[in-house]
């Protein structure tokens, strides 16, 4: 009778790097978002310059705080990426959409660092007292931790999800949800054009979250093996 060998994948945990990842940036945002409506609340694009830059002023420490939480966020995201590609080629995957994945991961997490670089100089004393640049660096940190996050974090999830999905290494309702996520992400650059469709970013963003989580968990680590007698 042939005896069953059991090969694991060894790596960190990628659900508990997607819940770190979570954690991390929401932390972060916690700072800047009040869930009452009460002012002062973070602007939108649609503010006016002085609405923009009154903000900067004013909150400038919460700012800091919100950007130290998600550029720490974008490490265990890096990781997390790096871990489920390194967990699919354990499986012996070798289709494009890993490759898809490795690339929209890491570019969300490199898009995540810089967004929260830029909103760290926002932060900075003086800067804030110069409207023009304030209003540049607002906008630049808004398109890249925007539009430049959900669309490459689609990508991310659709890779896994194709590859996971048809491998049978993810259940099929997991895939489902992954390629709607991933589509509201790939649409969300049409926000660029038309800013009506930036619900399109949130949309990819939160629910984001608790797919990545899953897929964490979901995603087995071990491969058996059957040797010849």
């Amino acid at each position: 009778m042939e005896n069953t060998i059991q090969h694991t994948h060894r790596g960190p945990h990628p659900g508990i790097l997607a819940i770190v990842f979570t954690c991390l940036f929401n932390t972060g945002l916690s700072f800047v978002i009040s869930l009452s409506g009460k002012s002062p609340y973070y602007p939108g694009p649609w503010e006016s310059a002085e609405v923009i830059a009154a903000y900067f002023q004013h909150q400038s420490y919460d700012v800091l705080r919100c950007a130290f939480f998600q550029f720490g966020a974008a490490i265990p995201l890096g990781l997390f990426t790096a871990a489920v590609v390194s967990r699919l080629q354990f499986f012996k995957i070798r289709a494009t959409g890993v490759y898809i994945a490795l690339f929209g991961g890491l570019m969300t997490a490199f898009n995540l660092a810089l967004s929260a670089l830029i909103l760290w100089v926002m932060a900075y004393p003086g800067i804030a007292q110069d409207t023009g640049v304030l209003r540049a660096l607002y906008y630049m940190g808004f398109a890249v931790g925007g539009v430049g996050y959900s669309v490459p974090l689609g990508l991310l999830i659709a890779g896994i999800s194709v590859t996971g999905g048809l491998t049978k290494l993810i259940p099929k309702w997991l895939m489902w949800v992954g390629l709607f996520l991933a589509a509201c992400g790939e649409l969300s650059f049409l926000s660029l054009l038309f800013p009506k469709l930036l619900f399109l970013i949130p949309l990819t963003r939160f629910p984001g979250f608790l797919w990545l989580i899953a897929v964490g968990f979901v995603l087995p680590k071990k491969e058996l093996a059957f040797p010849r007698p």
